[in-house]
């Protein structure tokens, strides 16, 4: 296929509506990924792996810059911001003077725009418009969010516009931001400003920020979650945070992949908010995550922060640039996939944390009300030496509705919501820990994959549904007593370890750091939640 046109420039000025920039020196609008990656080559921004995958580099910045969002304070929807550390308050006036100089620096320069929607319900999706300096990072929005097809870009108007300047470096002391970096919302005027980051995370995340303010106000919750479908039209999700295996687990051969990270659940099911993923690939094993590997092996994938040699062979256990290593594809590249973005009402939310602590049963079911808690406290554990300035041992975090740092509203919201639609559809929720077992980080072994399949699988097949339990004394968890495939000592955590006494202190000790990170929400839940809450703080 001749990809040529596409490469050809477009000096039309309308593919920039509403993003302020007014003239282009080279305009490149809405190109396909052929196209995205000859000029990307071109340009000098990235190499191609021997299967054809784009490799690039993202810079000082391996990850998300929290420290660096903003969110504009306006009078519009001041009221309804959660304002703290994750939505840090910048001036209107500050905004419109970082936004015109980000504007002017974009002037005159070879740019990149990419016409997208955001949500598969089209009831509830947003129209994006990306423009950029960056040929990849318009083919990573590409590869992430959902294409339109040629018919739907005749006449496009943008709902949000993300005004993206990677090499731009804002300045503190005019532009009231805190680094060379700026991630800034306006939800009033509608724009996003990403400036001095090339991690493309920022593209993607920016949005389900978006999507986080706007759902609720029509009574349909937005999620940080995978989803898929089983053979009998069942629905799943699955939270977690990053590496707790949302992405892995949700990717099953035998269940249609809905999609792998964020979702909406509302009166006609389940939704995705995308039509990429993007996927963690440090130490990806073929055998363990074909799908995931296949599909980070491809042309038109873009792989940020991978190794490879001079002959463009991937190292996937190479940490040199960071461990947070990431393939971003389209949704099409996993073979089982459910290509309408959408599923019907669930019939089982799953809860997944990596416990490095080695305490958490590798299964247990919950009650609604202590859903509702555990999607308040959002917890894992970081494993040790994975981040700069972590000790020794591993370091608990609680990311309330496993996602705080993409919430503009107040928490409770989200989770009244959940709790009323667990209830209103009669969900099955479950507690999985894909952490540590026998012991600690250091002491005990990484649950088995294998294990956490069976145990899932029985889960959504209903085959935990009428067995005997047991109530774990320190969280008040639900544990079955017998899964077939699944060794009986692997299920009860305690016999797993060989010094029970020490397991009785560190189930102690986390259960005291959950107590402590709940009584920030102490005041705003319901009775029944927090008679959960004190059940597992028992």
């Amino acid at each position: 296929m001749n990809h040529m046109a596409d490469i050809s420039p477009l000096r039309d000025a309308a593919p920039l509506a509403g993003t302020g920039v007014r003239v282009a020196a080279v305009l490149h609008a809405n190109l396909t990924a052929p196209a995205l990656v000859a000029h990307s080559l071109r340009k000098g921004e990235s190499r191609l792996s021997v299967d054809g995958a784009l490799i690039v580099r993202t810079g000082v910045h391996t990850g998300r810059s929290v420290g660096d969002k903003f969110v504009v304070d306006e009078p519009e929807t001041t009221a309804d911001v959660w304002w703290g550390k994750i939505n840090q308050r910048l001036p209107r006036e500050k905004f419109g003077v970082l936004k015109g100089r980000v504007q002017a620096y974009l002037q005159g320069r070879e740019l990149f725009t990419q016409d997208l929607y955001a949500g598969a319900d089209p009831a509830t999706r947003i129209r994006v418009r990306l423009v950029t300096t960056g040929a990849w990072h318009a083919l990573f929005a590409r590869n992430m969010f959902i294409r339109p097809k040629a018919e739907e870009l005749a006449g496009f108007e943008p709902d949000y516009v993300i005004i993206h300047a990677p090499f731009f470096e804002a300045d503190p002391e005019i532009d009231g931001v805190k680094s060379s970096s700026a991630v800034v919302l306006s939800f009033a005027e509608k724009v996003i400003l990403i400036a001095g980051t090339q991690y493309a995370g920022e593209i993607k995340k920016s949005i389900f920020t978006v999507m986080n303010w706007i759902l609720p106000a029509s009574g349909k919750l937005p999620m940080h979650c995978s989803a898929n479908i089983g053979p009998d039209e069942d629905s799943a999700l699955f939270f977690g945070l990053s590496g707790t295996g949302k992405t892995t687990l949700s990717s099953d051969p035998k269940r249609r992949l809905i999609g792998d990270d964020e979702h909406g659940w509302g009166p006609q099911g389940v939704f995705n908010f995308e039509g990429g993923c993007y996927a963690k690939v440090i130490d990806l094993s073929q055998k363990s995550e074909p799908e995931i590997w296949a599909a980070s092996h491809r042309f038109g994938t873009v792989l940020e922060n991978v190794v490879a040699d001079s002959q463009g062979r991937l190292d996937l256990t190479d940490q040199t640039h960071t461990e947070n290593t990431r393939a971003c594809y389209p949704v099409e590249y996993i073979p089982n996939v459910e290509l309408s973005g959408r599923g019907g009402q669930p019939k089982n939310v799953v809860m997944l944390t990596a416990d490095a602590f080695g305490v958490l049963p590798p299964i247990s079911r919950l009650t609604p009300e202590q859903a509702m808690y555990h999607y308040l406290s959002g917890y894992t554990a970081r494993v040790a030496g994975t981040e700069k300035g972590m000790g020794s041992e591993p370091q608990a975090t609680f990311s309330t509705c496993y996602g705080s740092p993409f919430l503009p509203r107040h928490p409770q919201v989200y989770g009244k919501l959940l709790q009323a639609l667990i209830k209103e559809h009669k969900v099955s929720c479950w507690l999985v820990n894909t952490g540590w077992t026998g012991g600690a980080y250091g002491v005990g072994k990484r649950m088995s994959i294998a294990h956490t399949r069976a145990l899932l699988n029985a889960a959504l097949a209903g085959e935990l549904d009428n067995i005997p339990y047991r109530t774990d004394p320190f969280f008040g968890l639900a544990i079955p007593e017998h899964v077939n495939n699944v060794p009986d000592e692997v299920l009860d955590p305690r016999s797993a370890w060989p010094d029970k006494a020490a397991y009785d202190e560190a189930a102690k000790a986390l259960v005291k750091r959950f107590v402590d990170n709940f009584t920030t929400f102490a005041d705003h839940v319901d009775d029944d939640v927090k008679a959960a809450a004190i059940r597992v703080a028992a």
